[in-house]
């Protein structure tokens, strides 16, 4: 009798705890039914495949326009394609540091990169990426449409950039600065095209380290990468020559989108169906684009794309402040 008793006992602790359990867990499920967009009902191939090929013409197109793919990438697919903006930036910022990664160790070989010029201000970018990658996150968890419109009101700062900026192939520097001459920030490189050695020397350095801190923070909460910042500020301010300044500048992004990417993928905010399509699709474009460069006029591409990186900030303004003039 004992045993029966003590037998539905256990009976009722296990019905009343299966209660207990389940009322929120119904609870939840209500709610997301309740909160939930309408259901994607295309196989679970067909986002990855849109991406590969998306991305491969976008590799094309960023030869040609000699901006970075990861620039491009963001403001489009955030933009264009059903993704949450964090999961475009993870994404965006894995596409930059894979292109960062294929041509650093060759630009390095080639004494194209400098250390003494890569080294200290990719220690403050990386620094200041981790901390915009945290405050980005932390944005978005408060309300995505933040940093969708800071995103937008970035892009397009860029466009304008592209349009107005005119690089200069060996900048003129009459006299290195202490803070370079403390550092060392000075070489030469051998210039394939002229046959000639450069020398070359840095001033404004002081400068350049502050406006790293403003490309870092950019870099690591819109997941862009920062060439499109990093070659004006080492070229036409601090006066590094412009091979110099680009070749550097993606062994910079390898450093600096490393720190950034560990926020994103610590939270959760890199999916592989998004990010190898996508660096599969870039890759492949920019072997294409290479070889298309030699047949095409890259400035007519130029402001083409700086055209629709206009566009898609504004859409990405438009869209964050519900205007809905652009769709």
């Amino acid at each position: 009798m004992v045993h029966n008793l003590l037998e539905r006992w256990h009976l009722f602790l296990a019905s009343a705890l299966g209660l207990v359990l389940a009322s929120p867990i119904a609870a939840m499920a209500q709610e997301a039914a309740a909160t939930a967009g309408p259901v994607d009902t295309h196989p679970w191939w067909f986002w990855p495949l849109i991406l590969l090929v998306f991305c491969f013409i976008l590799g094309i197109v960023a030869v040609l326009a000699g901006v970075g793919g990861g620039v491009l990438y963001v403001p489009l697919v955030s933009g264009f394609f059903p993704f949450h903006i964090d999961f475009v930036r993870g994404a965006g910022l894995m596409v930059a540091l894979a292109g960062a990664l294929a041509a650093g160790p060759g630009l390095l070989k080639r004494n194209m990169a400098s250390l003494r010029l890569a080294l200290p201000m990719a220690l403050i970018a990386s620094t200041c990426a981790i901390v915009g990658a945290v405050l980005g996150l932390y944005l978005s968890s408060l309300d995505p449409r933040i940093v969708q419109g800071c995103l937008g009101a970035t892009i397009v700062f860029i466009a304008g950039l592209l349009f107005f900026s005119k690089n200069t192939e060996r900048p003129v520097v009459t006299k290195q600065d202490a803070v370079s001459l403390a550092l060392g920030i000075q070489g030469m490189y051998h210039d394939a095209g002229s046959g000639q050695d450069v020398e070359w020397k840095t001033h404004r350095t002081l400068i350049g380290m502050l406006l790293f801190i403003v490309i870092g923070v950019m870099a690591g909460m819109f997941g862009l990468g920062a060439g499109w910042a990093n070659v004006p500020v080492l070229n036409l301010l601090m006066g590094a020559p412009l091979k110099v300044s680009v070749a550097t500048s993606k062994f910079l992004l390898s450093i600096t989108d490393t720190s950034a990417a560990w926020i994103y993928l610590n939270q959760g905010c890199v999916i592989p169906l998004m990010a190898i399509p996508s660096i599969i699709g870039l890759m492949l474009g920019s072997f294409v684009g290479v070889k298309v460069l030699a047949v095409v006029k890259p400035k007519m591409i130029r402001y083409i794309v700086i055209v629709v990186l206009l566009f898609a900030g504004l859409k990405a303004v438009d869209k964050a402040l519900g205007i809905g003039l652009l769709g």
